[in-house]
């Protein structure tokens, strides 16, 4: 199977082009990185993860996460082009847009979502088969990130900063 024929980026995809929902693009993208290569964080699939946390921070005015953001998922896209991991898309128009999009949040100007366009007929196919995802609206999309519990990743991140000292 081609890794973009994979579940978890069948709806990474979904939520980015469908539903605009780019924190659920960020946890099912991390997800499938964390089963392949959880200790790569110059894989492929890191640029996309950061692409939808980028689009995450600008739609809610976070325009220094967003940059941050945005600048790294550019740089390491540039560093993987040739990966079979962005087989199938139109990386040439996702970096276009991309940059655009760095360029606008740079202006501290309004979110403007865009899509990722699907070249393979057999990666759309597998994309159109996939069970059907509920869009979320409104601020549930918008602040998803506050209505989860968090307490277990605060709470490795607080070991890791004791460990370090």
């Amino acid at each position: 199977m081609h890794p973009l024929f994979h579940p978890l980026f069948t709806q990474f995809i979904t939520y980015f082009n469908e539903h605009e929902d780019y924190f659920e693009c960020h946890e099912v993208l991390e997800e499938y990185w964390k089963e392949i290569a959880p200790s790569d964080k110059t894989h492929p699939l890191t640029a996309l993860i950061l692409l939808a946390t980028g689009m995450y921070h600008w739609r809610r005015d976070n325009f220094i996460g967003a940059q941050k953001s945005l600048k790294k998922a550019s740089e390491r896209i540039q560093a993987n082009a040739s990966n079979n991991f962005y087989d199938g898309i139109h990386l040439t128009q996702v970096v276009d847009y991309l940059h655009e999009s760095m360029e606008l949040v740079q202006q501290k100007k309004s979110f403007r979502a865009f899509k990722i366009l699907i070249i393979s007929p057999e990666l759309i196919e597998v994309i159109n088969k996939q069970p059907s995802l509920a869009p979320l609206v409104g601020d549930n999309l918008i602040h998803k990130h506050m209505l989860r519990d968090r307490s277990e990743v605060l709470k490795a991140r607080e070991e890791k900063r004791r460990n370090r000292h």
